[in-house]
Protein backbone atom coordinates (compact mmCIF):
# COMPACT_ATOMS: atom_id res chain seq x y z
CA UNK A 1 0.00 0.00 0.00
CA UNK A 2 1.49 3.32 -1.06
CA UNK A 3 2.07 6.14 1.39
CA UNK A 4 -0.60 8.82 1.59
CA UNK A 5 1.68 11.38 3.23
CA UNK A 6 5.38 11.55 3.95
CA UNK A 7 5.69 12.58 7.59
CA UNK A 8 7.65 15.70 6.66
CA UNK A 9 4.92 16.70 4.21
CA UNK A 10 2.22 16.24 6.83
CA UNK A 11 4.16 18.30 9.37
CA UNK A 12 4.53 21.08 6.83
CA UNK A 13 0.87 20.86 5.75
CA UNK A 14 -0.51 21.05 9.30
CA UNK A 15 1.96 23.68 10.48
CA UNK A 16 2.62 21.56 13.59
CA UNK A 17 5.78 20.70 15.47
CA UNK A 18 7.04 17.10 15.59
CA UNK A 19 7.51 15.35 18.90
CA UNK A 20 9.33 12.02 19.10
CA UNK A 21 10.79 9.90 16.32
CA UNK A 22 8.66 10.36 13.25
CA UNK A 23 7.85 7.51 10.87
CA UNK A 24 8.88 8.04 7.27
CA UNK A 25 5.26 8.13 6.11
CA UNK A 26 1.63 7.46 6.96
CA UNK A 27 -0.72 5.23 4.99
CA UNK A 28 -3.98 6.99 5.83
CA UNK A 29 -5.81 9.51 7.98
CA UNK A 30 -8.18 8.49 10.78
CA UNK A 31 -10.33 10.29 13.32
CA UNK A 32 -11.97 7.13 14.71
CA UNK A 33 -10.06 4.35 16.46
CA UNK A 34 -12.78 1.84 15.56
CA UNK A 35 -11.91 2.08 11.88
CA UNK A 36 -8.23 2.99 12.22
CA UNK A 37 -5.88 0.90 10.06
CA UNK A 38 -2.28 0.27 11.19
CA UNK A 39 -0.10 2.93 9.63
CA UNK A 40 -2.72 5.69 9.84
CA UNK A 41 -2.14 9.12 11.35
CA UNK A 42 -4.76 9.68 14.07
CA UNK A 43 -6.16 13.21 14.28
CA UNK A 44 -7.55 13.69 17.80
CA UNK A 45 -10.50 15.91 16.87
CA UNK A 46 -12.75 17.25 19.59
CA UNK A 47 -16.39 16.81 18.65
CA UNK A 48 -19.66 17.77 20.30
CA UNK A 49 -19.93 14.54 22.26
CA UNK A 50 -16.40 13.11 22.33
CA UNK A 51 -12.79 14.28 22.38
CA UNK A 52 -10.34 12.30 20.27
CA UNK A 53 -7.61 12.92 22.81
CA UNK A 54 -9.46 10.55 25.15
CA UNK A 55 -8.83 7.79 22.60
CA UNK A 56 -5.14 8.47 21.98
CA UNK A 57 -4.03 5.32 23.82
CA UNK A 58 -6.55 3.25 21.86
CA UNK A 59 -5.23 4.75 18.63
CA UNK A 60 -1.68 3.72 19.49
CA UNK A 61 -2.83 0.19 20.36
CA UNK A 62 -4.70 0.02 17.04
CA UNK A 63 -1.46 0.76 15.19
CA UNK A 64 -1.49 4.52 14.56
CA UNK A 65 1.88 5.57 13.16
CA UNK A 66 1.58 9.03 14.67
CA UNK A 67 -0.90 11.24 16.52
CA UNK A 68 -1.95 14.79 15.70
CA UNK A 69 -2.83 16.43 19.01
CA UNK A 70 -3.60 19.84 20.46
CA UNK A 71 -0.92 21.73 22.38
CA UNK A 72 -3.32 22.26 25.28
CA UNK A 73 -3.92 18.52 25.66
CA UNK A 74 -0.25 17.55 25.65
CA UNK A 75 0.17 17.41 29.47
CA UNK A 76 -2.62 14.83 29.72
CA UNK A 77 -0.82 12.64 27.14
CA UNK A 78 2.48 12.64 29.01
CA UNK A 79 2.75 8.85 29.32
CA UNK A 80 2.33 8.20 25.61
CA UNK A 81 5.59 7.66 23.76
CA UNK A 82 4.08 7.61 20.27
CA UNK A 83 5.32 10.18 17.75
CA UNK A 84 3.10 13.26 17.61
CA UNK A 85 2.48 16.36 15.57
CA UNK A 86 1.48 19.08 18.00
CA UNK A 87 -0.84 21.82 16.72
CA UNK A 88 -2.94 24.62 18.24
CA UNK A 89 -6.21 23.11 16.95
CA UNK A 90 -6.60 19.61 15.52
CA UNK A 91 -9.61 20.31 13.29
CA UNK A 92 -7.84 23.34 11.84
CA UNK A 93 -4.80 21.11 11.22
CA UNK A 94 -7.01 18.61 9.38
CA UNK A 95 -8.37 21.45 7.24
CA UNK A 96 -4.83 22.53 6.39
CA UNK A 97 -3.92 18.97 5.44
CA UNK A 98 -6.99 18.83 3.24
CA UNK A 99 -6.07 22.08 1.52
CA UNK A 100 -2.53 20.82 0.95
CA UNK A 101 -3.89 17.61 -0.57
CA UNK A 102 -6.08 19.66 -2.87
CA UNK A 103 -3.13 21.85 -3.87
CA UNK A 104 -0.99 18.86 -4.91
CA UNK A 105 -3.82 17.15 -6.83
CA UNK A 106 -4.15 17.21 -10.59
CA UNK A 107 -7.51 15.43 -10.47
CA UNK A 108 -10.71 16.72 -11.98
CA UNK A 109 -12.76 17.62 -8.89
CA UNK A 110 -16.54 17.24 -8.77
CA UNK A 111 -18.62 18.53 -5.84
CA UNK A 112 -22.23 17.51 -5.23
CA UNK A 113 -24.89 19.22 -3.14
CA UNK A 114 -28.70 19.32 -3.16
CA UNK A 115 -31.70 18.52 -1.00
CA UNK A 116 -31.87 14.87 -2.07
CA UNK A 117 -29.71 12.44 -4.01
CA UNK A 118 -26.30 13.80 -2.91
CA UNK A 119 -24.83 10.54 -1.66
CA UNK A 120 -26.43 8.42 -4.38
CA UNK A 121 -25.06 10.74 -7.06
CA UNK A 122 -21.64 10.78 -5.40
CA UNK A 123 -21.61 6.97 -5.33
CA UNK A 124 -22.79 6.75 -8.94
CA UNK A 125 -19.97 9.10 -9.96
CA UNK A 126 -17.43 7.05 -8.02
CA UNK A 127 -18.67 3.85 -9.64
CA UNK A 128 -18.93 5.10 -13.21
CA UNK A 129 -15.75 7.19 -13.32
CA UNK A 130 -13.78 4.19 -12.03
CA UNK A 131 -14.18 2.80 -15.55
CA UNK A 132 -12.00 5.60 -16.93
CA UNK A 133 -9.51 6.41 -14.18
CA UNK A 134 -8.53 6.35 -10.51
CA UNK A 135 -11.30 7.88 -8.39
CA UNK A 136 -11.22 9.26 -4.86
CA UNK A 137 -14.43 9.75 -2.85
CA UNK A 138 -15.48 9.39 0.76
CA UNK A 139 -16.54 5.94 1.92
CA UNK A 140 -19.59 7.38 3.66
CA UNK A 141 -21.69 10.54 3.68
CA UNK A 142 -18.80 12.70 4.92
CA UNK A 143 -20.28 16.03 3.88
CA UNK A 144 -19.86 18.36 6.88
CA UNK A 145 -17.24 20.54 8.58
CA UNK A 146 -15.01 17.58 9.47
CA UNK A 147 -16.08 15.10 6.78
CA UNK A 148 -15.06 17.28 3.84
CA UNK A 149 -11.54 18.13 5.08
CA UNK A 150 -11.06 14.49 6.13
CA UNK A 151 -12.00 13.31 2.63
CA UNK A 152 -9.62 15.89 1.13
CA UNK A 153 -6.75 14.88 3.43
CA UNK A 154 -7.22 11.25 2.39
CA UNK A 155 -6.85 12.07 -1.33
CA UNK A 156 -3.79 10.59 -3.00
CA UNK A 157 -1.93 12.86 -5.36
CA UNK A 158 -2.22 10.51 -8.33
CA UNK A 159 -6.00 10.16 -8.62
CA UNK A 160 -7.65 11.21 -11.88
CA UNK A 161 -11.03 12.19 -10.45
CA UNK A 162 -12.26 13.11 -6.97
CA UNK A 163 -15.88 13.43 -5.89
CA UNK A 164 -16.98 15.36 -2.81
CA UNK A 165 -20.40 15.55 -1.22
CA UNK A 166 -21.12 18.86 0.52
CA UNK A 167 -24.15 19.18 2.78
CA UNK A 168 -25.69 21.81 4.99
CA UNK A 169 -28.43 22.44 7.54
CA UNK A 170 -27.98 26.22 7.67
CA UNK A 171 -26.64 29.00 5.49
CA UNK A 172 -22.88 29.69 5.46
CA UNK A 173 -22.04 26.00 5.93
CA UNK A 174 -21.23 25.12 2.30
CA UNK A 175 -19.18 28.28 1.68
CA UNK A 176 -16.03 27.40 3.69
CA UNK A 177 -16.13 23.76 2.58
CA UNK A 178 -16.34 24.41 -1.15
CA UNK A 179 -13.46 26.87 -0.90
CA UNK A 180 -11.34 23.95 0.35
CA UNK A 181 -12.60 21.57 -2.34
CA UNK A 182 -12.34 24.03 -5.28
CA UNK A 183 -14.30 21.88 -7.74
CA UNK A 184 -14.15 22.01 -11.51
CA UNK A 185 -17.78 20.87 -11.64
CA UNK A 186 -20.42 21.76 -9.02
CA UNK A 187 -23.64 19.71 -9.15
CA UNK A 188 -26.91 20.73 -7.47
CA UNK A 189 -29.21 17.68 -7.62
CA UNK A 190 -32.53 19.24 -6.60
CA UNK A 191 -33.95 21.88 -4.24
CA UNK A 192 -36.61 20.50 -1.91
CA UNK A 193 -38.00 20.91 1.59
CA UNK A 194 -35.12 19.22 3.41
CA UNK A 195 -34.10 21.18 6.55
CA UNK A 196 -36.94 23.61 5.83
CA UNK A 197 -37.28 24.12 9.58
CA UNK A 198 -34.04 26.16 9.42
CA UNK A 199 -35.13 28.33 6.47
CA UNK A 200 -37.98 30.65 5.56
CA UNK A 201 -38.55 29.27 2.06
CA UNK A 202 -37.29 26.97 -0.68
CA UNK A 203 -35.67 30.01 -2.30
CA UNK A 204 -33.60 30.46 0.87
CA UNK A 205 -32.56 26.80 0.67
CA UNK A 206 -31.55 27.36 -2.96
CA UNK A 207 -29.44 30.37 -2.00
CA UNK A 208 -27.67 28.34 0.68
CA UNK A 209 -27.00 25.51 -1.78
CA UNK A 210 -25.74 28.09 -4.30
CA UNK A 211 -22.81 28.81 -1.98
CA UNK A 212 -21.20 25.84 -3.78
CA UNK A 213 -20.59 28.06 -6.83
CA UNK A 214 -18.29 30.33 -4.81
CA UNK A 215 -15.51 27.74 -4.83
CA UNK A 216 -15.69 26.65 -8.47
CA UNK A 217 -12.32 26.86 -10.21
CA UNK A 218 -11.90 29.42 -13.03
CA UNK A 219 -13.27 27.88 -16.21
CA UNK A 220 -15.36 25.41 -14.21
CA UNK A 221 -19.08 24.77 -14.52
CA UNK A 222 -22.28 24.47 -12.52
CA UNK A 223 -24.40 21.45 -13.45
CA UNK A 224 -28.01 22.11 -12.42
CA UNK A 225 -31.29 20.21 -12.55
CA UNK A 226 -33.11 21.82 -15.49
CA UNK A 227 -36.44 20.38 -14.28
CA UNK A 228 -36.15 22.04 -10.87
CA UNK A 229 -38.33 25.10 -10.21
CA UNK A 230 -35.29 26.85 -8.71
CA UNK A 231 -33.10 26.40 -11.79
CA UNK A 232 -33.40 30.06 -12.81
CA UNK A 233 -32.50 31.29 -9.33
CA UNK A 234 -29.49 28.97 -9.09
CA UNK A 235 -28.35 29.83 -12.62
CA UNK A 236 -28.56 33.55 -11.90
CA UNK A 237 -26.37 33.23 -8.81
CA UNK A 238 -23.85 31.04 -10.64
CA UNK A 239 -23.57 33.46 -13.55
CA UNK A 240 -23.09 36.39 -11.18
CA UNK A 241 -20.04 34.50 -9.92
CA UNK A 242 -18.81 34.00 -13.50
CA UNK A 243 -19.50 30.28 -13.37
CA UNK A 244 -20.66 28.62 -16.60
CA UNK A 245 -24.14 27.11 -16.25
CA UNK A 246 -25.19 23.77 -17.73
CA UNK A 247 -28.27 21.69 -17.08
CA UNK A 248 -29.43 18.07 -16.93
CA UNK A 249 -32.95 16.70 -17.04
CA UNK A 250 -35.90 16.27 -19.38
CA UNK A 251 -36.22 19.94 -20.36
CA UNK A 252 -35.56 20.74 -24.00
CA UNK A 253 -33.10 23.38 -22.78
CA UNK A 254 -30.91 20.86 -20.93
CA UNK A 255 -27.44 20.24 -22.37
CA UNK A 256 -27.62 16.73 -20.85
CA UNK A 257 -31.15 15.70 -21.78
CA UNK A 258 -33.15 12.51 -21.34
CA UNK A 259 -34.68 11.60 -24.69
CA UNK A 260 -36.15 8.16 -23.96
CA UNK A 261 -36.82 6.15 -20.82
CA UNK A 262 -37.94 2.61 -20.05
CA UNK A 263 -38.35 1.82 -16.35
CA UNK A 264 -38.03 -1.78 -15.15
CA UNK A 265 -38.27 -3.39 -11.68
CA UNK A 266 -34.52 -3.76 -11.27
CA UNK A 267 -33.03 -1.34 -13.83
CA UNK A 268 -33.79 1.41 -16.34
CA UNK A 269 -32.94 1.86 -20.00
CA UNK A 270 -32.30 5.38 -21.23
CA UNK A 271 -31.18 7.32 -24.22
CA UNK A 272 -29.87 10.80 -23.67
CA UNK A 273 -28.47 13.71 -25.60
CA UNK A 274 -25.13 14.44 -23.95
CA UNK A 275 -23.87 17.77 -25.29
CA UNK A 276 -25.44 16.91 -28.63
CA UNK A 277 -24.30 13.26 -28.78
CA UNK A 278 -26.73 10.39 -28.35
CA UNK A 279 -25.78 8.03 -25.53
CA UNK A 280 -27.67 4.84 -24.68
CA UNK A 281 -27.28 3.36 -21.22
CA UNK A 282 -28.62 0.65 -18.96
CA UNK A 283 -28.77 1.82 -15.35
CA UNK A 284 -28.37 -1.04 -12.90
CA UNK A 285 -30.44 0.49 -10.07
CA UNK A 286 -34.17 1.13 -10.57
CA UNK A 287 -36.22 4.30 -10.19
CA UNK A 288 -36.84 7.53 -12.04
CA UNK A 289 -34.86 9.46 -9.44
CA UNK A 290 -31.85 7.24 -10.19
CA UNK A 291 -32.22 8.19 -13.85
CA UNK A 292 -31.92 11.86 -12.84
CA UNK A 293 -28.75 11.02 -10.91
CA UNK A 294 -27.40 9.17 -13.95
CA UNK A 295 -27.97 12.21 -16.18
CA UNK A 296 -25.95 14.27 -13.70
CA UNK A 297 -23.19 11.64 -13.82
CA UNK A 298 -23.08 11.70 -17.61
CA UNK A 299 -23.06 15.50 -17.62
CA UNK A 300 -20.29 15.70 -15.05
CA UNK A 301 -18.26 13.11 -16.96
CA UNK A 302 -18.54 15.22 -20.11
CA UNK A 303 -17.58 18.42 -18.27
CA UNK A 304 -14.62 16.63 -16.68
CA UNK A 305 -13.36 15.45 -20.08
CA UNK A 306 -13.99 11.76 -19.38
CA UNK A 307 -14.96 9.14 -21.96
CA UNK A 308 -18.76 9.44 -21.71
CA UNK A 309 -19.45 6.18 -23.55
CA UNK A 310 -17.33 4.17 -21.09
CA UNK A 311 -18.95 5.97 -18.16
CA UNK A 312 -22.41 5.17 -19.57
CA UNK A 313 -21.45 1.52 -19.94
CA UNK A 314 -20.31 1.39 -16.32
CA UNK A 315 -23.75 2.55 -15.14
CA UNK A 316 -25.07 -0.91 -16.07
CA UNK A 317 -23.43 -2.37 -12.96
CA UNK A 318 -24.58 0.39 -10.62
CA UNK A 319 -26.42 -0.89 -7.54
CA UNK A 320 -28.34 0.85 -4.77
CA UNK A 321 -26.65 1.40 -1.41
CA UNK A 322 -27.90 0.19 1.97
CA UNK A 323 -30.56 2.59 3.24
CA UNK A 324 -30.82 4.22 -0.19
CA UNK A 325 -32.93 1.78 -2.18
CA UNK A 326 -31.01 -1.46 -1.67
CA UNK A 327 -33.21 -4.49 -2.29
CA UNK A 328 -33.28 -7.79 -0.45
CA UNK A 329 -35.21 -10.98 -1.14
CA UNK A 330 -36.57 -12.24 2.18
CA UNK A 331 -37.29 -15.97 2.44
CA UNK A 332 -40.71 -16.49 3.98
CA UNK A 333 -41.54 -20.20 4.49
CA UNK A 334 -44.27 -19.90 1.86
CA UNK A 335 -42.46 -17.72 -0.67
CA UNK A 336 -40.21 -14.68 -1.21
CA UNK A 337 -40.80 -11.11 -0.04
CA UNK A 338 -39.06 -8.11 -1.62
CA UNK A 339 -37.68 -5.53 0.80
CA UNK A 340 -36.65 -2.07 -0.41
CA UNK A 341 -34.42 -0.39 2.18
CA UNK A 342 -34.83 3.41 2.03
CA UNK A 343 -34.23 3.88 5.75
CA UNK A 344 -31.23 6.22 5.65
CA UNK A 345 -32.95 9.57 5.18
CA UNK A 346 -36.20 11.22 4.15
CA UNK A 347 -37.58 14.53 2.98
CA UNK A 348 -40.59 15.29 0.77
CA UNK A 349 -38.59 14.87 -2.46
CA UNK A 350 -36.96 11.56 -1.53
CA UNK A 351 -40.24 10.32 -0.01
CA UNK A 352 -41.96 10.93 -3.36
CA UNK A 353 -39.19 9.06 -5.18
CA UNK A 354 -39.41 6.09 -2.79
CA UNK A 355 -43.21 5.83 -3.01
CA UNK A 356 -42.96 5.99 -6.81
CA UNK A 357 -40.35 3.23 -6.72
CA UNK A 358 -42.68 1.06 -4.63
CA UNK A 359 -45.53 1.73 -7.06
CA UNK A 360 -43.37 0.60 -10.00
CA UNK A 361 -42.25 -2.64 -8.33
CA UNK A 362 -44.35 -5.69 -9.31
CA UNK A 363 -45.80 -8.07 -6.74
CA UNK A 364 -46.29 -11.81 -7.14
CA UNK A 365 -49.31 -13.98 -6.40
CA UNK A 366 -51.53 -12.27 -3.88
CA UNK A 367 -48.75 -9.95 -2.77
CA UNK A 368 -49.25 -6.32 -1.76
CA UNK A 369 -47.29 -3.10 -1.92
CA UNK A 370 -46.64 -2.02 1.67
CA UNK A 371 -45.21 1.41 2.52
CA UNK A 372 -43.58 1.60 5.96
CA UNK A 373 -43.07 5.29 6.63
CA UNK A 374 -41.48 7.24 9.48
CA UNK A 375 -41.03 10.91 10.28
CA UNK A 376 -39.25 13.36 7.99
CA UNK A 377 -37.16 15.50 10.34
CA UNK A 378 -36.06 19.17 10.37
CA UNK A 379 -39.17 20.53 8.64
CA UNK A 380 -40.06 22.94 11.44
CA UNK A 381 -43.41 24.71 11.21
CA UNK A 382 -44.01 23.11 7.81
CA UNK A 383 -43.84 19.57 9.17
CA UNK A 384 -47.54 18.87 9.69
CA UNK A 385 -48.52 20.11 6.23
CA UNK A 386 -45.71 18.25 4.48
CA UNK A 387 -46.48 14.97 6.26
CA UNK A 388 -50.22 15.17 5.65
CA UNK A 389 -49.52 16.18 2.06
CA UNK A 390 -48.12 12.71 1.38
CA UNK A 391 -51.70 11.40 1.48
CA UNK A 392 -52.54 12.68 -2.00
CA UNK A 393 -49.28 11.24 -3.36
CA UNK A 394 -49.98 7.80 -1.89
CA UNK A 395 -53.62 7.85 -3.01
CA UNK A 396 -52.44 8.13 -6.62
CA UNK A 397 -50.40 4.91 -6.41
CA UNK A 398 -51.12 1.20 -6.09
CA UNK A 399 -50.01 1.11 -2.45
CA UNK A 400 -52.14 -1.47 -0.61
CA UNK A 401 -51.16 -0.89 3.00
CA UNK A 402 -49.47 1.89 4.98
CA UNK A 403 -47.60 1.27 8.24
CA UNK A 404 -46.67 4.49 10.03
CA UNK A 405 -44.63 5.44 13.09
CA UNK A 406 -43.38 8.64 14.69
CA UNK A 407 -45.09 11.72 16.12
CA UNK A 408 -45.03 13.63 12.82
CA UNK A 409 -46.52 10.73 10.86
CA UNK A 410 -49.68 11.05 12.92
CA UNK A 411 -50.58 13.92 10.57
CA UNK A 412 -50.42 11.53 7.61
CA UNK A 413 -52.43 8.90 9.46
CA UNK A 414 -55.21 11.44 9.96
CA UNK A 415 -55.08 12.57 6.30
CA UNK A 416 -55.13 9.20 4.53
CA UNK A 417 -58.22 8.65 2.37
CA UNK A 418 -60.97 6.48 3.75
CA UNK A 419 -60.68 2.90 2.67
CA UNK A 420 -56.87 2.80 2.46
CA UNK A 421 -55.73 0.37 5.18
CA UNK A 422 -53.10 1.65 7.60
CA UNK A 423 -51.65 1.08 11.05
CA UNK A 424 -50.06 3.78 13.18
CA UNK A 425 -47.71 3.33 16.14
CA UNK A 426 -45.73 5.83 18.18
CA UNK A 427 -42.28 4.57 17.19
CA UNK A 428 -40.22 1.98 15.32
CA UNK A 429 -40.09 -0.46 18.25
CA UNK A 430 -43.88 -0.51 18.55
CA UNK A 431 -44.27 -0.91 14.79
CA UNK A 432 -41.84 -3.81 14.48
CA UNK A 433 -44.16 -6.64 15.66
CA UNK A 434 -46.98 -5.23 13.51
CA UNK A 435 -44.73 -5.30 10.45
CA UNK A 436 -43.44 -8.83 11.08
CA UNK A 437 -46.95 -10.18 11.66
CA UNK A 438 -48.37 -8.38 8.62
CA UNK A 439 -46.09 -9.27 5.74
CA UNK A 440 -46.71 -12.37 3.64
CA UNK A 441 -45.27 -14.06 0.56
CA UNK A 442 -45.34 -11.98 -2.61
CA UNK A 443 -45.36 -8.65 -0.77
CA UNK A 444 -43.08 -5.75 -1.64
CA UNK A 445 -42.17 -3.77 1.49
CA UNK A 446 -40.57 -0.32 1.25
CA UNK A 447 -39.18 1.21 4.46
CA UNK A 448 -38.54 4.97 4.45
CA UNK A 449 -37.81 7.53 7.16
CA UNK A 450 -35.25 10.03 8.37
CA UNK A 451 -32.25 8.33 9.92
CA UNK A 452 -32.98 9.64 13.42
CA UNK A 453 -36.27 7.74 13.60
CA UNK A 454 -34.41 4.44 13.66
CA UNK A 455 -36.24 2.60 10.89
CA UNK A 456 -33.01 0.77 9.98
CA UNK A 457 -33.94 -1.43 12.96
CA UNK A 458 -37.01 -2.55 11.03
CA UNK A 459 -34.84 -3.51 8.06
CA UNK A 460 -32.53 -5.49 10.33
CA UNK A 461 -35.47 -7.17 12.07
CA UNK A 462 -36.99 -8.35 8.80
CA UNK A 463 -33.66 -9.71 7.53
CA UNK A 464 -33.19 -11.61 10.80
CA UNK A 465 -36.76 -12.91 10.78
CA UNK A 466 -36.69 -13.98 7.13
CA UNK A 467 -33.01 -14.48 6.18
CA UNK A 468 -32.50 -14.65 2.47
CA UNK A 469 -30.52 -12.90 -0.20
CA UNK A 470 -28.20 -10.42 1.55
CA UNK A 471 -27.58 -8.60 -1.70
CA UNK A 472 -29.76 -6.81 -4.19
CA UNK A 473 -33.03 -8.48 -5.02
CA UNK A 474 -33.75 -9.87 -8.40
CA UNK A 475 -36.93 -8.75 -10.14
CA UNK A 476 -40.06 -9.83 -8.32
Amino acid sequence: MSALWLADELIKATGGRPLGTMPQSVLGISIDTRSLIPGDAFFAIKGEAMDGHDFATAAVKAGASLLVVAEGKLPALGRLTAPMIVVPDVLAALEKAGQAARARSRAKIIAVTGSAGKTSTKEALRHALSAVGKVHASAASFNNHWGVPLTLARMHGDCDYAVFEIGMNHENEIRPLVKMVRPHVAIVTIIAAAHLGHFQSLDDIARAKAEIFEGVEPGGAALLNRDDERFDLLAKIARELAVRVTGFGESEAAEYRLTNLSLHPDHSLISASIAGREVIARIGAPGRHVVQNALAVLGAADLAGADVEKVAEALSTLSAEAGRGKRHVLRHPEGPITLIDESYNANPASMKAAISLLDATPVTGGGRRIAVLGDMLELGAHSQALHSGLADLIAGTRTDLILLAGPEMKSLAEALPEGLPFEYRSGADDLKPVLIDTIRPGDVVMIKSSKGIGFSKLVDALIRQFPGDAGNAKPS
